[in-house]
């Protein structure tokens, strides 16, 4: 940990001189050449700052950058989701959520839910933000999958341990990717109990100026008040605060 703290401020400090020597970033990081060498090297090899040979000066490098451009990212989708979701919320009634794939584990990917509008219902399905979901046993997962070369999918799947989250959890590669062409052909995702007994979920995907898949939006509520006679309204909804999220994303792009 002291460690990452220091790699951290030899970072937050060349960020702030734009281009130094060792000695001077040593010297605003509060730490020793020798040690903010190391650190420095570490970074560069990572890709978060560059070493000009000739003049011997270090930079920010370029995957810093890529980090920064994931934050504005971020806040582009949140900032152009906000009001969408909270008129559909207060259009159907429930919480509603949005994801974005992130990496997991050692080489695996996860939904992470970036956003989320609470339903005024006594009895309301929410997560906390920043919490991870399944791919394989939620509706926003099996959106963001779908897009996805399947070889790719069935490769990664078949390395993975699918949980059994409930007796409705699809639980082999087969399944889901039977799943995912249901997903490219219909346009949507069902969660239908996969992930808790009793809750089920409409998710869609949210497209960006690219016409790619940036996110994934659903609207979750207890399988009481979202029978599969309710799920055309729900679907209706959900697809039209996606189409407005996307069009807003494609005005800040």
């Amino acid at each position: 940990m002291r460690t990452l703290e220091r790699g951290l401020g030899v970072l937050w400090a060349l960020a702030g001189l734009r281009e130094a020597s060792l000695t001077q970033l040593a010297r605003a990081a509060g730490l020793s050449p020798s040690t903010a060498s190391r650190l420095l090297e570490t970074l560069r090899q990572q890709g978060f700052a560059d070493w000009d040979e000739v003049s011997g000066l270090y930079r920010v490098g370029l995957r810093a950058y890529q980090v920064g451009m994931a934050f504005d990212a971020a806040q582009a989708l949140t900032g152009a989701a906000g009001a969408e979701m909270r008129a559909l919320v207060a259009a159907l009634g429930e919480s509603a959520n949005l994801a974005v794939l992130r990496p997991h584990g050692a080489s695996g990917l996860e939904a992470a839910y970036v956003h989320q509008v609470e339903g005024p219902q006594l009895v309301r399905m929410f997560t906390r933000v920043g919490a991870g979901a399944p791919l394989h046993a939620s509706g926003v997962g099996k959106v963001l999958l779908a897009p996805r070369d399947p070889a790719e999918v069935r490769a990664a799947l078949e390395a993975a341990t699918l949980v059994a989250f409930t007796p409705h959890t699809l639980t082999t590669p087969d399944a889901v990717l039977a799943a995912l062409d249901r997903v490219r052909e219909q346009g949507y995702a069902l969660d239908d109990q996969e992930r808790e007994l009793g809750v089920r979920c409409v998710a869609v995907p949210v497209r960006g100026a690219d016409g790619g898949v940036a996110a994934a939006l659903s609207v979750s509520a207890p399988t009481s008040r979202l029978t599969p006679a309710d799920v055309p309204r729900f679907l209706a909804a959900a697809q039209g605060a996606a189409a407005r999220i996307g069009a807003r994303l494609g005005w800040a792009g």
